[in-house]
């Protein structure tokens, strides 16, 4: 499981900031006013071998009451809950506050490995300006610039050092031989438990209440019809405890950890409710981790003729981009239509591991290629030579020619149904990479 970092502070400290360089990226929305940062935000991020995901929080005011301020705590305190490790963001410019002592002293009381971290402290001596913060009592103070990337590579190894993580590689093990490992992805109250207690024919899922780290998976051995699966249930579990009281059932950090780790994604939908935006997020989630995927509309049993066509209209709108993926329109609570989800399921694991043979896939592409010629682009025209299979789970496509650095998307999309079509690649997605060749009297002509 990826490790969970979360980004703790008062409002205009530099979180969102460094969420983007943590994660290299510009997903969070920086902006020099305070409270622009309201929600959660998740996102992943990578350092050598060790990969980890980051939370970017709001200003956090542990005492607030009322208004949003009181709803941006409790999105604080939920991450801080979800997270093995925190990372407390303070202002090197402006020095300490009665805020920053509030939080320190919130804390303090967690016990949860926590890094001090003084953000905006660039051209500023270690020892002299930073040496106030040291009366948080958290520790040593780690001076970094966001903005400008300095102390980003300490930062993140002093905050993954105390978790004692396994060296890359070593965490990596395979599930056994023939057995598929299968997550029940979706928002709370689609149904996801019920399905899985309808799967096994038992309230099993009660028996896993309890207290644990929130990295704890919910694994249930099942074997249907002499294929064996690894059912993980991705609802959030509620920690007992006064710290976690106030802490909502969701949990979207078991909702990614569980993604990366299975072979298949059920992403189970709400017939009831339609397509929200979080279940568009948890589907992006999928796709950009390369997961095979089926969905599956729950409650299909209580919903009118009318209701069931608008669900249909969002799901083709909404979650167009999990064309691939099989549809299936259920009731777990009364054992409709599950039959035909399973067989999904293992046409979807079968399609992720297939096998392709280079000179298949380089037949498919000459005749796409004469079928119809990629767009030039100026004097050239990308010429596509030949392609083989460059990995599996997802499945992988290695394109090679020259100046195929010109071929557009809907080309690329073009050719992806030919390959799927051959193959049969049913709820899985493709990735087709374009690999240029080098032109060997480039050096020369330069000369």
């Amino acid at each position: 499981m990826k490790p969970v970092l979360a980004l703790v502070g008062r409002p205009n400290v530099g979180k969102s900031t460094l969420f983007n360089r943590l994660t290299k990226s510009r997903d969070a929305i920086v902006a020099d006013f305070a409270g622009l940062t309201r929600d959660r935000h998740y996102g992943n991020g990578r350092q050598g071998g060790h990969e980890y995901i980051v939370i970017d929080t709001g200003g956090f005011e542990p005492d607030a009451s009322s208004g949003i301020y009181k709803e941006m705590a409790r999105q604080t305190r939920q991450a801080v809950a979800e997270a093995d490790a925190v990372i407390f963001v303070v202002d090197a410019r402006e020095g300490i506050s009665a805020q920053d002592h509030d939080i320190a002293n919130y804390l303090r009381r967690l016990g949860k490995p926590c890094l001090l971290v003084a953000n905006k402290a660039e051209g500023m001596l270690e020892g002299v300006q930073l040496g106030e913060f040291f009366e948080l009592g958290l520790g040593e103070v780690l001076p970094v610039s966001a903005a400008h990337g300095q102390g980003i590579r300490t930062l993140v190894e002093k905050a993954l050092e105390p978790l004692n993580l396994p060296e890359p590689g070593e965490e990596d093990e395979e599930s056994e031989p023939g057995i598929i490992k299968l997550a029940v992805a979706g928002r709370p109250n689609v149904g996801k438990s019920t399905l899985i207690n309808t799967w096994l024919g038992e309230e099993r899922l009660v028996a896993f209440d309890l207290p644990g780290t929130t990295r704890d998976a919910i694994s249930v051995p099942f074997e249907r019809n002499g294929q064996r699966f690894e059912l993980i249930d991705t609802a959030g579990l509620r920690r007992k405890g006064k710290v976690f009281e106030a802490i909502e059932k969701f949990s979207v950090v078991k909702t990614l950890q569980a993604i990366e780790s299975a072979n298949v994604v059920l992403l189970l939908l709400d017939a009831t409710q339609g397509v929200t935006d979080q279940d568009a997020h948890i589907a992006g989630y999928i796709l950009e981790s390369g997961r095979a995927v089926v969905l599956a509309v729950n409650k299909w049993d209580a919903v009118d003729s009318y209701q069931r066509e608008l669900v249909q209209r969002s799901i083709e709108t909404r979650l167009g981009f999990l064309k691939f993926a099989s549809m299936h329109f259920i009731s777990a609570q009364k054992r409709q239509g599950l039959g035909p989800v399973w067989a999904a399921i293992i046409e979807a694991y079968k399609a992720a591991n297939c096998k392709m043979s280079t000179p298949v896939l380089t037949r498919l592409l000459l005749e796409a290629v004469q079928f119809q010629n990629p767009q030039r682009a100026g004097m050239f025209r990308p010429k596509l030579r030949y392609a083989h299979q460059g990995g599996m789970n997802p499945p992988v496509i290695i394109i090679h020619g020259n100046s195929l650095e010109h071929v557009t998307a809907a080309y690329k999309r073009f050719l992806e149904g030919r390959f799927r079509k051959e193959f049969n690649l049913v709820g899985t997605p493709l990735r087709i990479q374009m690999k240029t060749s080098s032109n060997p009297y480039s050096e020369k002509e330069s000369k």
